[in-house]
Protein backbone atom coordinates (compact mmCIF):
# COMPACT_ATOMS: atom_id res chain seq x y z
CA UNK A 1 0.00 0.00 0.00
CA UNK A 2 1.06 3.53 -0.54
CA UNK A 3 1.75 6.09 2.16
CA UNK A 4 -1.21 8.18 0.93
CA UNK A 5 -3.73 5.55 2.04
CA UNK A 6 -2.30 5.59 5.56
CA UNK A 7 -2.20 9.37 5.85
CA UNK A 8 -5.98 9.73 5.52
CA UNK A 9 -6.80 7.11 8.19
CA UNK A 10 -6.28 9.19 11.39
CA UNK A 11 -9.10 11.60 10.48
CA UNK A 12 -11.89 9.04 10.90
CA UNK A 13 -10.91 7.81 14.39
CA UNK A 14 -11.12 11.32 15.76
CA UNK A 15 -14.82 11.48 14.94
CA UNK A 16 -15.55 8.04 16.37
CA UNK A 17 -13.50 8.70 19.50
CA UNK A 18 -15.19 12.06 20.07
CA UNK A 19 -18.69 10.67 19.49
CA UNK A 20 -18.21 7.65 21.75
CA UNK A 21 -16.59 9.81 24.42
CA UNK A 22 -19.48 12.26 24.31
CA UNK A 23 -21.98 9.40 24.54
CA UNK A 24 -20.07 7.86 27.45
CA UNK A 25 -19.84 11.15 29.34
CA UNK A 26 -23.47 12.01 28.66
CA UNK A 27 -24.82 8.65 29.76
CA UNK A 28 -22.56 8.59 32.84
CA UNK A 29 -23.70 12.06 33.89
CA UNK A 30 -27.26 10.98 33.15
CA UNK A 31 -26.87 7.97 35.44
CA UNK A 32 -25.48 10.15 38.21
CA UNK A 33 -28.29 12.70 37.87
CA UNK A 34 -30.92 9.95 37.65
CA UNK A 35 -29.58 8.17 40.72
CA UNK A 36 -29.61 11.33 42.79
CA UNK A 37 -33.00 12.55 41.60
CA UNK A 38 -34.55 9.11 41.96
CA UNK A 39 -33.47 8.51 45.53
CA UNK A 40 -33.75 12.08 46.83
CA UNK A 41 -36.85 13.51 45.11
CA UNK A 42 -38.72 11.49 42.49
CA UNK A 43 -39.39 8.10 44.11
CA UNK A 44 -37.82 8.04 47.55
CA UNK A 45 -37.46 4.62 49.11
CA UNK A 46 -36.32 5.66 52.56
CA UNK A 47 -34.08 8.22 54.16
CA UNK A 48 -32.18 8.92 50.95
CA UNK A 49 -29.15 6.81 51.81
CA UNK A 50 -29.57 4.90 48.56
CA UNK A 51 -28.37 8.04 46.80
CA UNK A 52 -24.88 7.00 47.90
CA UNK A 53 -24.99 4.39 45.15
CA UNK A 54 -23.90 7.08 42.68
CA UNK A 55 -20.55 7.63 44.43
CA UNK A 56 -18.75 4.89 42.43
CA UNK A 57 -19.97 6.58 39.25
CA UNK A 58 -18.03 9.73 40.15
CA UNK A 59 -14.69 7.89 40.02
CA UNK A 60 -14.51 7.34 36.23
CA UNK A 61 -15.29 10.98 35.36
CA UNK A 62 -11.65 12.06 35.59
CA UNK A 63 -10.47 9.12 33.48
CA UNK A 64 -13.05 9.76 30.80
CA UNK A 65 -12.11 13.43 30.64
CA UNK A 66 -8.44 12.45 30.26
CA UNK A 67 -9.16 9.84 27.53
CA UNK A 68 -7.80 6.95 29.58
CA UNK A 69 -8.53 3.68 27.84
CA UNK A 70 -8.25 1.72 31.08
CA UNK A 71 -11.15 3.74 32.54
CA UNK A 72 -13.39 2.83 29.62
CA UNK A 73 -12.51 -0.82 30.14
CA UNK A 74 -13.39 -1.06 33.83
CA UNK A 75 -16.39 1.24 33.49
CA UNK A 76 -17.84 -1.15 30.92
CA UNK A 77 -17.80 -3.78 33.68
CA UNK A 78 -19.01 -1.53 36.50
CA UNK A 79 -22.04 -0.40 34.55
CA UNK A 80 -23.54 -3.91 34.67
CA UNK A 81 -24.09 -3.57 38.43
CA UNK A 82 -26.32 -0.57 37.79
CA UNK A 83 -28.01 -2.33 34.89
CA UNK A 84 -28.80 -5.27 37.18
CA UNK A 85 -30.26 -2.93 39.78
CA UNK A 86 -32.38 -1.28 37.10
CA UNK A 87 -33.65 -4.60 35.80
CA UNK A 88 -34.57 -5.81 39.27
CA UNK A 89 -36.35 -2.58 40.14
CA UNK A 90 -38.08 -2.37 36.76
CA UNK A 91 -39.64 -5.77 37.34
CA UNK A 92 -40.42 -5.37 41.03
CA UNK A 93 -41.59 -1.76 41.41
CA UNK A 94 -44.66 -0.03 40.05
CA UNK A 95 -45.41 3.51 38.98
CA UNK A 96 -42.66 6.10 38.82
CA UNK A 97 -40.01 3.71 40.18
CA UNK A 98 -40.59 1.33 37.29
CA UNK A 99 -40.14 4.10 34.70
CA UNK A 100 -37.00 5.38 36.40
CA UNK A 101 -35.55 1.87 36.51
CA UNK A 102 -36.24 1.42 32.80
CA UNK A 103 -34.45 4.71 32.11
CA UNK A 104 -31.52 3.49 34.22
CA UNK A 105 -31.26 0.33 32.13
CA UNK A 106 -31.30 2.33 28.90
CA UNK A 107 -28.59 4.69 30.16
CA UNK A 108 -26.50 1.71 31.23
CA UNK A 109 -26.81 0.13 27.80
CA UNK A 110 -25.79 3.39 26.13
CA UNK A 111 -22.80 3.70 28.45
CA UNK A 112 -21.70 0.14 27.75
CA UNK A 113 -21.98 0.59 23.99
CA UNK A 114 -20.00 3.85 24.15
CA UNK A 115 -17.26 2.25 26.26
CA UNK A 116 -17.06 -0.84 24.05
CA UNK A 117 -16.92 1.28 20.90
CA UNK A 118 -14.19 3.49 22.39
CA UNK A 119 -12.05 0.53 23.44
CA UNK A 120 -12.47 -1.45 20.22
CA UNK A 121 -11.88 1.53 17.96
CA UNK A 122 -8.80 2.77 19.76
CA UNK A 123 -7.26 -0.71 19.93
CA UNK A 124 -7.92 -1.31 16.24
CA UNK A 125 -6.39 2.07 15.36
CA UNK A 126 -3.31 1.28 17.45
CA UNK A 127 -2.97 -2.01 15.62
CA UNK A 128 -3.45 -0.22 12.30
CA UNK A 129 -0.73 2.30 13.14
CA UNK A 130 1.63 -0.48 14.19
CA UNK A 131 1.10 -2.30 10.91
CA UNK A 132 1.54 0.92 8.97
CA UNK A 133 4.82 1.72 10.69
CA UNK A 134 6.07 -1.84 10.11
CA UNK A 135 5.24 -1.63 6.42
CA UNK A 136 6.91 1.76 6.13
CA UNK A 137 10.12 0.43 7.67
Amino acid sequence: MSDASFSSAPQAPDQVVRASRALALGSLLGLIALGLAWELWLARTGSGLLALKVLPLLLPLAGLLRHRLYTYRWLSLLVWLYCTEGLVRATSERGMGQWLATLEVLLCLLLFVACALQVRWRLSQAKFKTLASEQAA
